[in-house]
């Protein structure tokens, strides 16, 4: 057994773990993109635009979660969408579970959408 290839990869695997200047010179947006933290605005923005997309609902559970309160059910989506309100940010989201997507999002506490919107 040749020992420079098990030094060669125990070092390496130690640069990986333990210092993240190799990961800047490969990629630097990598490391970059886990420090930066979305503002409430952007999340907000980026729900906006992944409004209607499956797993939009993923996103919205990672970016408030906690801090959403259920203030009412009704008749839309694919038969009903909870609106659920962020105290927070007084934002106010239409939630499709059956296909885990946001159909509406106002600001202000909306108890209830217009039909056309949560459609």
């Amino acid at each position: 057994m040749k020992l420079a290839p098990l030094i060669a990869t125990v070092t390496l695997t130690g640069f990986l773990t333990v210092w993240d200047a190799p990961l800047k010179v490969i990629n630097p947006s990598l490391v970059q993109a886990s420090a930066q933290e979305l503002s409430v605005q952007q999340k907000i923005e980026l729900l906006t635009k992944s409004k209607g997309q499956i797993g939009s609902g993923d996103q919205l559970r990672r970016f408030f979660f906690g801090d959403l309160e259920p203030i009412g059910i009704q008749a839309g989506g694919a038969g009903h969408v909870v609106n659920l309100y962020n105290k927070a940010n007084n934002v106010t989201f239409s939630y499709c579970s059956t296909y885990d997507v946001i159909v509406a999002i106002k600001k202000g506490k909306v108890t209830k959408f217009e039909p056309n919107e949560v459609k």
